[in-house]
C-alpha cells in the first residue's frame, strides 16, 4: 500500500469507530458535477482490513471559471461511504 494521503475516522452509533486510510483517488467532472472517488483500507477498528471507498458528488457553488481568480469557496453535494471485503 502507498503512503496514505488522507485519513478519516468514522464514528458509529454504538460508540465504535473505524480509521480509514485512503491511498488513491480519481476526480472527474460530468455535466457540471464534480465526482471524487477515494479508495483505501480500514486500518484500525471495526472492519479492519476491509476495502473502503468514498464517493463524493458535488455541485459547485460558483461558475466554473471563478476558481481561476479566487479558488473554490464552496459546493453542495452528497457523499457515500462503502466498507466491504
Amino acid at each position: 500500500m502507498n503512503s496514505p494521503r488522507l485519513k478519516e475516522v468514522v464514528h458509529y452509533g454504538d460508540g465504535k469507530r473505524s480509521l480509514i486510510a485512503y491511498d488513491s483517488s480519481t476526480t472527474i467532472r460530468v455535466a457540471g458535477v464534480l465526482v471524487v472517488r477515494m479508495s483505501g483500507w480500514v486500518v484500525e477498528g471495526r472492519g479492519e482490513g476491509l476495502a473502503a471507498h468514498r464517493t463524493v458528488a458535488a455541485l459547485p457553488g460558483e461558475l466554473p471559471a471563478s476558481c481561476l481568480l479566487s479558488g473554490l469557496r464552496g459546493s453542495n453535494g452528497e457523499a457515500q461511504l462503502e466498507i466491504r471485503p
